[in-house]
């Protein structure tokens, strides 16, 4: 038995980057910025992580409609690693297969009182070896 579970929380760096593959499934990617005010790094900044986070099918909706630049994050979801050949050099990418997310923030709801975000989305493919990056 193996557990393969990352949780995070963060800051979205670009606007998410749509695809559909030839056999009709949509996916999303983004990347998202985590802070470790404890840690510095060189220049005496916080370090900071990017993460490449995929999201597939329902999901993409979600992300497609409120996901943008600077939002915060929290996502649950499992690490894999792929391969892929530039000018003849294997390459590696590790990334995040979200299977839940959450925004954080909200907006203002219809009510008028507080904030909320969308209903938290679970989504994950059965098969997931014909992505195209």
């Amino acid at each position: 038995m193996g557990i393969n579970k990352v949780i995070l929380v963060g800051n979205i760096g670009r606007d998410p980057e749509i695809k559909s593959l030839p056999s009709g499934t949509r996916l999303a990617t983004v990347s998202l910025a985590t802070t470790d005010r404890r840690s510095k790094d060189e220049a005496g900044n916080p370090r900071t992580e990017w993460h490449r986070l995929v999201f597939w099918d329902r999901m993409v909706d979600i992300v497609e409609q409120y996901v943008t630049k600077g939002k915060q994050l929290y996502i649950e979801g499992q690490l894999r690693t792929r391969s892929y050949e530039v000018e003849g050099q294997k390459k590696y990418s590790t990334e995040i297969h979200v299977r839940e997310m959450e925004l954080l923030g909200g907006r203002p709801s219809s009510d008028g009182g507080g904030f909320r975000g969308p209903e938290p989305a679970s989504s994950f493919p059965d098969d997931s070896d014909d992505v195209p990056f």
